[in-house]
């Protein structure tokens, strides 16, 4: 009798998953840039046209490279499948554009991504969709938001930029019990420190342009759920254009080979560097789920397996001063996103937030003076020099 095989570890699991895809003798995946595909007879190219994603028809349709890297994605958020996109806006685009119709009303964290808040206004706006968007924090508060029309939650955690968390079991079983869609912005954890699927989750979506690609040089998106829902996604996907192309699908793939290790390096510079900035008397605050002083800090513990690359900490002075630190670092780069091998800080009030009003920055937790940091894989003691002297820089 042969004895059951032992799950892959997840760091081996980014190397070799989705290799069945690939058929050739290649170690590395081919890219397969093309657009069009050479059909044997014309009764193969109807079969396909109404065909569900198939791989070589047309690259709008899908594509050989994208779908190894969508296979790849799907396990290692511990999904039945996985649906890439041009950028994580366009995964949450067709997310809510087949989820929600004219009158549904939808549930929102309130520290979510400002792309997607505005996204949902231009949606209540222009269809009539309703929305409220709920301190995520407590999930008594997300069960008294929920109403008949309820079709979704949508959530992040950590929280962009003020790292709050959600409880995700609790929110899995309130969808369950109420018949209402769950839906997770998983970017700031990777599925290397958060699976949601696994906490009860039904979708989980990614800006794959951040850790997931890891070196900032493409623009992606994924969602990953069950193949009914990817299928109805990829309806739309078909007829609004936003698939990724092969070139970017191959870069993907490649940065996923060393996501796990690129990841837990990051955790342990971000927790180095969350104690340094908590020590330090310039700064007020340190917004980060590693450190002890994190009000949800035993939470986080219980959902992720490690604290990710992101914190953000507000400074003893004012808006005029996170302006200033950011402008002054050196080794650090000013710059937004996050997730890649390059530390980066931005001031979100006057830029990422920039666009919405001061009342809606204060009911997403932002402070004037908070900076968000998204640490890289520098050296802690070349980060926290230069860490030391933006903060004391002379002006």
């Amino acid at each position: 009798m042969v004895s059951p095989r032992k799950p892959q570890a997840q760091e081996t699991r980014a190397i070799h998953a989705g290799s069945e895809a690939n058929r050739t003798a290649a170690l590395t995946p081919p890219i397969f840039q093309s657009s069009t595909f050479r059909l044997p007879d014309s009764a193969v190219g109807a079969a396909y046209s109404r065909a569900i994603k198939p791989e070589q028809f047309y690259t709008r349709w899908g594509n050989p490279t994208t779908k190894q890297c969508e296979l790849v994605l799907a396990d290692l958020e511990g999904a039945e499948a996985a649906l890439l996109t041009s950028s994580g806006m366009a995964a949450l685009t067709l997310l809510l554009f087949s989820e929600v119709r004219p009158g549904d009303h939808i549930v929102i964290g309130r520290a979510i991504y400002s792309g997607c808040q505005e996204l949902v206004e231009w949606m209540e706006e222009s269809f009539g969709i309703e929305a409220t968007f709920a301190d995520a924090r407590d999930c008594g508060v997300i069960a008294g938001a929920l109403r008949e029309k309820t079709r979704l939650i949508l959530v992040e955690s950590p929280t962009n930029p003020t790292m709050e968390i959600c409880d995700l079991r609790a929110i899995g079983v309130l969808g369950r019990e109420r018949g209402v869609l769950t839906a997770i912005d998983g970017t700031f954890a990777t599925p290397v420190n958060q699976r949601p699927i696994e906490l009860g989750f039904d979708v989980v979506v990614h800006a794959a342009t951040k850790g997931l690609g890891g070196h900032c040089d493409l623009t992606a998106g994924v969602i990953c759920t069950t193949r009914e829902r990817i299928e109805r996604y990829w309806k739309l996907l078909k007829l609004f254009g936003p698939c990724l192309s092969p070139f970017e699908a191959w870069l993907l793939l490649r940065g996923l080979k060393t996501l796990v290790p690129r990841v837990r390096q990051q955790n342990e510079t971000a927790l180095g560097l969350a104690h340094f900035l908590e020590s330090r008397p310039e700064v007020a605050r340190v917004h980060y789920p590693g450190l002890k002083s994190h009000p949800q800090h035993d939470l986080a513990a219980t959902q992720m397996d490690g604290f990710g690359s992101i914190i953000s900490f507000e400074l003893t002075a004012g808006y005029e001063a996170g302006v200033r630190f950011a402008e002054a670092v050196r080794c650090i780069t000013l710059a937004v996103s996050l997730g890649g091998v390059e530390t980066l800080v931005q001031h979100p009030a006057s830029m990422t937030h920039g666009m919405l009003s001061p009342e809606q920055i204060a009911a997403a937790g932002i402070a004037p003076n908070l900076l968000r940091l998204s640490v890289g894989l520098e050296n802690l003691d070349d980060l926290k020099d230069d860490i030391d002297q933006a903060l004391t820089a002379k002006y």
